[in-house]
């Protein structure tokens, strides 16, 4: 029997290794790769109640925020369960000039606070229990309201004595020296059963009380999740772990609904927070979420204009 020839062996070993490692290696590939920007795997938008996620927006995106904050839901049927009266907006609108990068700003008349931040998104892989995303976002923001109980012309933009750190405590007026705040996050969203949907937001915030004349640096930690029971409808909620201080001795907690059309979200939620700027909320909140009496009604609208969007 004729022996085959060395370079014929060597032929055979090498096309048969090269086999075997393609069998190994697109699998891992397909494990671990960067998902492509538009992909959107855990969270379909780019917020929950107020806390942000590691959704990704296409180049070319424009996104458009509108959202309220009521009275309380325990004012009753009198007061439209607290829809007649207080209530505190903001608007945002944010560009992004690519797929893994987009500029913001937001402004609230909670304070006047106006910011603007940064958001870098886009890293995504497939774990063995569901689609991993994570993203940084950092912002700067300053309250320009010029004096303590400025009520925007009686349109009620202040909550009830007693109702929050607007409605100021006395013990001192907002420094003008101390108008800015600023703070950087890490995002990590993770997606279990094709259905739940879990972030984590670790933050540093600095100059958490602008009441305060002496700035610090402080940590807080959101927490979010959001369960999908179709291509429309969702339940979600929110929670913010925060040190205690004046006026901002509680946990922020939101509980609601969205409603996702195409690249149009709409949430009505439940919260102890009458505030909304990241700066605000990642401080702490007045009262406490768990008095049912403090809960008020609220809502967000996102809009997505341009660019990609993939819905889930």
């Amino acid at each position: 029997m004729p022996i085959p020839a060395r370079d014929s062996i060597f032929t055979h070993m090498r096309a048969t290794a090269k086999r075997a490692f393609l069998r190994v290696s697109v699998p891992l590939v397909c494990l671990t790769a960067p998902a492509t920007a538009t992909a959107q795997n855990v969270f379909a938008s780019t917020h929950s109640a107020t806390l942000p996620t590691a959704a990704a927006t296409g180049a070319g995106t424009v996104l458009f925020e509108i959202s309220h904050r009521f009275g309380y839901l325990s004012d009753g049927a009198g007061d439209l369960w607290g829809l007649d009266g207080f209530v505190l907006g903001r608007l945002g609108l944010a560009f992004a000039p690519h797929d893994h990068f987009a500029l913001g700003i937001l402004r609230s008349n909670s304070t006047d606070n106006l910011e603007f931040n940064a958001r870098v998104a886009g890293l995504a892989f497939e774990a063995p229990t569901g689609s991993v995303e994570f993203a940084v976002q950092t912002g700067v923001a300053w309250n320009l309201q010029e004096e303590e109980g400025d009520d925007h012309g009686g349109h009620q933009h202040i909550p009830p004595p007693g109702g929050g750190p607007d409605g100021g405590s006395g013990d001192d007026d907002i420094a003008e020296a101390n108008e800015m705040q600023a703070y950087a996050q890490f995002i990590a969203n993770a997606m279990f059963a094709r259905r739940l949907a879990l972030g984590v937001v670790p933050t540093l915030l600095w100059n958490p009380r602008i009441k305060s004349h002496d700035p610090e640096t402080t940590v807080s930690l959101g927490l979010t999740g959001q369960l999908y029971l179709d291509r429309t409808w969702s339940l979600f909620g929110e929670w913010i772990l925060s040190r205690s201080r004046e006026d901002q001795e509680y946990d922020s907690g939101s509980f609601g609904l969205e409603i996702g059309t195409g690249g149009h979200f709409f949430k009505l939620l439940v919260t102890n927070q009458h505030q909304m700027n990241p700066t605000q909320t990642l401080a702490g909140a007045a009262e406490d979420f768990l008095d049912p009496g403090t809960w008020r009604f609220g809502f967000n609208i996102e809009r997505r204009l341009g660019g990609v969007y993939n819905q889930k």
